[in-house]
């Protein structure tokens, strides 16, 4: 997986919107529309600005060291099982991201960007359906 390619089109997305937040989640709540109550709360938008940076943070340690954002995917996946959150939402709000910096990036979204990105999505995508670290760390998930 090309890290350096995902690192690269998160900056060029960053140099062209100074912030994500509303784009993420307005194409997640147009895919899961259940969702959007769960953040009735938010009225001004901190818990999903800060929710988005924990994922792309995440996004950028899996691809690069992967000091914690397995356990992290996996802990968050069981820990929103609690608010009624399918794990399968967590996949699709990776999707969303991606889907956001290729809109944002347009004419310099590559092919090999492309490849990176899906690759990026499946390998999330064994975490977030498999969330019982005992089992993933057995099996040898993956990279």
């Amino acid at each position: 997986m090309r890290g350096d390619l995902i690192e690269r089109s998160f900056e060029i997305a960053a140099e062209r919107c100074e912030d994500l937040t509303p784009l993420v989640y307005s194409r997640l709540f147009a895919l899961q529309p259940a969702m959007e109550p769960l953040f009735c709360m938010d009225a001004n938008h901190q818990v999903r600005g800060e929710m988005l940076s924990q994922v792309i943070r995440s996004m950028l340690d899996f691809v690069g060291p992967r000091q914690y954002a397995v356990t992290l995917i996996q802990s968050e996946v069981m820990n929103h099982a609690g608010y009624d959150v399918p794990p399968a939402v967590f996949g699709t709000f990776f999707g969303v991201v991606a889907e956001t910096v290729k809109h944002l990036l347009a004419e310099d979204w590559t092919a090999e960007i492309d490849v990176a990105w899906r690759e990026l999505l499946a390998a999330l995508d064994y975490y977030v359906s498999h969330p019982n670290q005992i089992e993933t760390a057995r099996d040898a998930a993956p990279a």
